[in-house]
């Protein structure tokens, strides 16, 4: 049987599935836990995919409008230049005649360097829309990293151990306040969590081939299935009691 090409849908994230996968966790949360802060670190998920939808479109007009800046810049600048290496020759042929040969050297570099800050603008100005995408994927990048943190900081305190050995507490011991079965729920909430975080960092790489953009979204990938290993070390611990 032939295979094509398939569906795009299917090759893509859906930031709208993520959106509602998230939505439904946040509900989860807050109907077993609504005194607990973990519901609102899923709602600043929810706000970091929402403004990653949103940037998605806002972008490619930004892009659009600062592309569209830049190749007026350029011409510009090509233009400039032509008509400086224009004027430069048409004044050297000028006064050319019983010029020694080696009198024209100011002349060739004169050319030369016009030539290379031209080239020096026009790179600028064509790196420009990239430039500006990368910095605005990594501030959210950057912020996804920190509510992983946060939501480590979250299960960090969350010991099995306490529940099935229950060891003689001291003036300083965190005293258990969930039940296992509670306890097991919530490091599973915040393992879904991690996986949300990884998935929203995965669409704003998804159409970026900027290699700075793809690496710090692996690293976000990595950082998020380390936490989430040591949460179902947890929860297998859990179960085994």
């Amino acid at each position: 049987m032939a295979i094509d090409g398939g569906n795009e849908q299917f090759q893509r994230l859906d930031s709208d599935a993520v959106a509602r996968t998230l939505d439904r966790l946040h509900e989860r949360i807050v109907a077993r836990f609504p005194q607990r802060n973990l519901s609102h670190v899923a709602a600043e998920i929810g706000f970091v995919i929402t403004r990653v939808k949103a940037e998605s479109s806002e972008r490619r007009r930004q892009q659009r409008l600062v592309r569209t800046g830049c190749v007026v810049g350029v011409a510009i600048v090509v233009v400039l230049a032509v008509v400086a290496m224009t004027l430069s020759i048409r004044d050297a042929l000028h006064t050319a005649a019983g010029t020694p040969a080696f009198e024209w050297l100011p002349v060739v570099e004169s050319g030369i360097n016009d030539l290379a800050f031209a080239a020096i603008a026009i790179f600028f100005l064509l790196s420009l829309p990239a430039r500006q995408r990368r910095r605005q994927t990594l501030a959210t990048l950057h912020r996804l990293r920190s509510l992983a943190h946060v939501i480590d900081m979250h299960q960090l305190t969350k010991d099995p151990e306490r529940i099935r050995s229950a060891p003689p507490p001291t003036d300083a011991s965190i005293l258990p306040d969930l039940a296992p079965d509670e306890l097991g729920r919530y490091l599973d909430y915040c393992s879904e969590m991690l996986s949300l975080v990884s998935k929203t960092a995965a669409l704003c790489s998804q159409d970026s081939a900027d290699p700075l953009v793809l690496d710090t979204v692996s690293e976000i990938e990595s950082l998020t299935l380390g936490m989430s290993r040591k949460i179902w070390q947890k929860i297998s611990l859990l179960h085994a009691g």
